[in-house]
């Protein structure tokens, strides 16, 4: 019986010894980056052309939604019509 007492008590201690061990967290150092420059090369005409005309789509797209929205939140006041 004490030798079962004595072997808890021991199992304990090194329980407990082995929990209060904190480990140190091992140091990184930072890294660097350093930013490429960008390299900018000329759109040629037609590109650019294409790029303007899409713009202006997209831009009649987005008037013909917010008048639609509009219109929705309009029916939406009022959704009983006499």
């Amino acid at each position: 019986m004490n030798k079962s007492l004595v072997l808890a008590a021991l199992v304990a201690s090194v329980a407990l010894a082995a929990c209060g061990k904190k480990e140190e967290a091992p140091v990184v150092a930072p890294v660097v980056v350093t930013p490429e420059p960008a390299v900018v090369t000329p759109m040629p005409a037609e590109a650019a052309s294409a790029v303007a005309g899409s713009a202006s789509a997209a831009a009649n797209s987005a008037d013909a939604a917010s008048a639609a929205a509009a219109k929705a939140v309009e029916a939406a006041k009022d959704p009983v019509k006499k």
